[in-house]
């Protein structure tokens, strides 16, 4: 597995433990993925996220979230921008995700933001990933 995508391999970690029915995970941590698991945190789909440090870039551990029936809160989680194609979408065509059930992470100029705030903030920006 290369790691020339660190987000797509977030992501794939937080669907695998989910599958697996895992209570936190840890992953080598950066300012775009605490930012990411923190608006993921903030919409719902996590339960807790935060950042232990260690010698080196520090580690983020990441508490997942499940229904009352133990299943995953986060059904699908989805890289849509990638090293090798990137999605960017002015703010007038931020993509509803789910008729509004979802939610899509953009990268913006002000930070990271979910669809509605960036709605909400009337920016638009690159499309990490969505969710639902």
């Amino acid at each position: 597995m290369s790691m020339t995508d660190p987000m797509a391999d977030m992501l794939t970690r937080i669907r695998n433990a989910g599958m697996a029915g895992h209570s936190k995970l840890d992953m080598p941590s950066s300012n775009v993925k605490v930012a990411v698991a923190t608006v993921l945190k903030d919409l719902g789909y996590l339960k807790n996220c935060k950042v232990i440090s260690d010698s080196k870039q520090g580690i983020l551990r990441i508490f997942l979230k499940y229904d009352d029936n133990q299943d995953p809160v986060i059904h699908e989680i989805k890289r849509i921008s990638t090293p090798g194609r990137r999605v960017y979408v002015g703010k007038d065509d931020i993509p509803r995700v789910k008729n509004g059930l979802g939610a899509s992470i953009l990268s913006t100029s002000v930070g990271v933001l979910d669809d509605v705030s960036a709605r909400q903030a009337k920016v638009g920006g690159e499309i990490v990933c969505t969710v639902w």
